[in-house]
């Protein structure tokens, strides 16, 4: 494992851990495989777990599994204020403490606002008393470094960054969305300044591994690099020295080894133009595909009437990059079969979920629109009748219990 250091110094893992994505059973996190998967990335020398309050269930695994295997020294465990929920000074010290309680701790390495998409939602928390409270915090030693994590343009990301004398920041980025949000301008605006980044969405929540275009796979498995589509998505990030940590959101041991692999070696300038070049061909080749710029974030979940806004996005994005057949029937197992229906029709267009879209996707016009591709006749009546069958075999099974 190779480190890059902080603002004062401390070494962080190249690769951090983003516990987001952990691995899960049923309607909770699997704590026994995704203890499996973070110990085994915590041996190979990742120090740096990445979580949030509204992450379900992800701040109490990772302190149990932490607690459990007693390694609370020996990492970095960066976690995020919903700043969204915050009303007064008092909101601010009962989250915190809520949230080191569920992380079976006394300290929070690194900080974040969580979720900033412009510059009104720092100086309201301004106006809350934030920069007191910071202050408090950092003196007793329950926040080592403060820091926001950023979803907006770079023009607001510009001036929240010079606001105040942040530790750190993180902003999503990967070489599809280099010139979106904060993009590359906020990364070098903030390394001139000395603010070591965190990059969230490195793979586009796997749009660019398994979900990429055929032709873009076909054109990466003809390079004689050898590489695979997540290690170029990763490389290109470690070969820019402005990164200081790169979040995986691993959920197989598969996934972890391959990913401590490539942060093994990969290191800045190791990108020829001929590597440029053929990044410049993938991204050319997903814009020309991609329907809707969707990362399965879930930041617009739970939709009030149950519609599975991201589950509708990424079958809608497949029948482009891959076939209209493959999202298709990846609508049928995801979507339209599940027990509760989560159909787009259901959408009553209240735009809760497009206030929360880090990507600003205009959700209710492009849920008609998905709605439209996904759900020809055939394939509605296919699963009218196969949706009653289903609940009567469901009904009769309660009935018989």
């Amino acid at each position: 494992m190779q480190y890059r250091t902080d603002k004062y110094g401390d070494k962080l893992s190249i690769l951090g851990y983003g516990c987001m994505r952990f691995s899960r059973t049923g309607t909770g996190i699997d704590i026994d495989k995704t203890e499996q998967e973070l110990m085994a990335a915590y041996r190979a020398g990742v120090n740096y777990f990445d979580t949030a309050y509204i992450y379900p269930g992800s701040e109490a695994a990772l302190g149990e599994i932490v607690e459990r295997n007693g390694i609370r020294d020996s990492i970095r465990i960066a976690t995020k204020l919903p700043q969204y929920l915050i009303k007064n000074r008092a909101s601010l010290d009962r989250y915190f403490e809520e949230e080191l309680a569920r992380l079976r701790t006394d300290r929070v390495d690194y900080y974040l606002m969580h979720h900033l998409t412009d510059i009104q939602q720092w100086l309201r928390l301004k106006s809350a008393g934030i920069l007191d409270w910071i202050a408090e915090k950092k003196q007793d030693g329950s926040i080592r470094n403060i820091g926001f994590s950023y979803h907006g343009n770079s023009d607001n990301f510009l001036k929240i960054l010079a606001d105040y004398d942040w530790d750190f920041c993180q902003i999503q980025y990967n070489y599809v969305d280099e010139h979106s949000q904060a993009g590359v301008t906020g990364l070098k605006a903030a390394a001139a300044r000395g603010i070591p980044v965190v990059i969230m969405e490195p793979l586009r929540g796997g749009k660019l591994v398994g979900r990429l275009p055929e032709q873009a796979k076909r054109l990466i498995a003809r390079d004689p690099r050898g590489w695979s589509p997540a290690e170029w998505g990763l490389r290109w990030l470690w070969n820019q020295p402005e990164v200081t940590v790169v979040l995986s959101g691993m959920n197989s041991l598969e996934m972890v080894e391959e990913n401590v692999r490539t942060a093994s070696d990969a290191c800045p300038g190791e990108f020829t133009a001929a590597e440029e070049t053929l990044l410049d061909q993938v991204r050319q080749i997903i814009r020309e595909k991609e329907k809707v710029p969707c990362t399965s974030c879930r930041y617009c979940m739970p939709c009030p009437k149950g519609v599975d806004i991201p589950g509708i996005f990424a079958c809608y994005n497949t029948m482009y990059t891959e076939s209209k057949a493959s999202g298709r029937n990846q609508f049928m197992q995801t979507v339209a079969l599940t027990a509760e229906p989560a159909f787009a029709s259901q959408c009553i267009e209240c735009g809760k979920c497009e206030l929360h879209c880090p990507q600003e996707i205009p959700i209710r016009q492009k849920l008609k629109e998905a709605d439209r591709a996904l759900r020809p006749l055939p394939y509605r009546i296919g699963a009218y009748f196969f949706r009653k069958f289903m609940l009567r075999k469901i009904k009769t099974q309660n009935t018989q219990k």
